[in-house]
């Protein structure tokens, strides 16, 4: 196992490597000049010199980009112009409230799509499965910051049950069912589409295992049916759906951009769109490919815990 970590490990650098030079070839390919977005009115003749100098603007772009990734493998991401702090302490408290988001989002999605997509196999053609197979093509049809519009009118604006937008209270709060309080919303608007993807595809697993023949030898001896669609039929299935709670992973995070916005969390995918308005280049790449890194992990962490379900895939 240690090997096969390692392996995936070292794959991921090329991947890294090639996310770090698209983001900075957009970036630096993006028309107009840099320093005189950021001056505004006072992006005189001189004051453009001078912050081009500042900012590695006035190099070739190979050096900017060579200087810029080295500069990244020892920790120092650059100093944000807009927020004069640096960069990557600016991604890094940002992150935490997108991680706490997506993660919720993550969850909910895993637990409820596999849990519909269980009771929809066991179930198939029946009442249970007709219902299911018909929300979750509402939730797939509804894009997720559609919902959380609607979401907002319904439960914030017309019943007044949740509020509005935010992480915390503006006044008092800031404890755990605060916390709690803002991010039902948010995270079950971020989590609709995965839902029912995972459905989708965690009944399909799952029927095509309940086929298989050690099932029906299970069903056999008389083991009661909840074992087997539990204890065998689902750990089976693990294999198939795992991937796609991975690939689900990275939709949801980066999903939590636009609910960031429409929710006004505070998180990377926020941070990241008012650093694109202010043309904050240095933060706009330290946060992307903050965030790719994160994914590119998770992917890795997924990759480990398939093997360790079905061991023939680390051949």
């Amino acid at each position: 196992m240690g090997g096969y970590i390692l392996k995936r490990l070292i794959s991921a650098v090329p991947v890294l490597l090639g996310i770090t030079i698209i983001v900075f070839l957009i970036m630096s390919l993006i028309p107009g000049d840099p320093a005189t977005a950021i001056l505004g009115s006072y992006a005189t003749p001189e004051n453009v010199e001078k912050l081009n100098r500042d900012l590695g603007l006035d190099k070739p772009m190979v050096q900017r980009y060579f200087i810029w990734l080295g500069n990244m493998l020892t920790g120092d991401f650059g100093r944000s112009f807009s927020l004069n702090r640096p960069v990557l302490d600016e991604i890094v408290e940002r992150f935490s409230a997108t991680l706490i988001l997506a993660g919720t989002a993550f969850v909910l999605c895993s637990v409820l799509g596999v849990l519909a997509g269980v009771v929809s196999a066991a179930r198939q053609y029946g009442l249970a499965d007709k219902a299911i197979t018909f929300i979750v093509l509402i939730g797939i049809s509804v894009p997720s910051f559609f919902l959380g519009m609607m979401m907002i009118l319904l439960f914030a604006v017309n019943l007044r049950w949740l509020p509005v937008s935010g992480m915390y209270a503006i006044y008092g709060g800031g404890d755990l069912p605060d916390l709690l309080n803002h991010l039902i919303m948010p995270a079950l608007a971020l989590a609709a589409v995965a839902t029912g993807v995972i459905a989708r595809l965690a009944r399909s697993a799952m029927l095509e295992v309940l086929r298989q023949d050690y099932i029906r030898t299970a069903r056999a001896k008389g083991v009661p049916e909840r074992r087997v669609i539990m204890g065998h039929a689902l750990r089976a299935a693990m294999v198939s759906i795992i991937p796609v709670l991975g690939i689900q992973a990275g939709f949801v995070l980066s999903g939590a951009v636009y609910i960031e916005i429409v929710f006004q969390w505070p998180g990377v995918g926020r941070m990241l769109v008012e650093a694109i308005l202010k043309r904050d280049l240095l933060l706009v790449q330290g946060g992307v490919v903050f965030v790719a890194a994160c994914y590119v992990m998770f992917n890795i962490a997924v990759d480990v815990a398939q093997s360790l379900l079905d061991p023939r895939i680390k051949t």
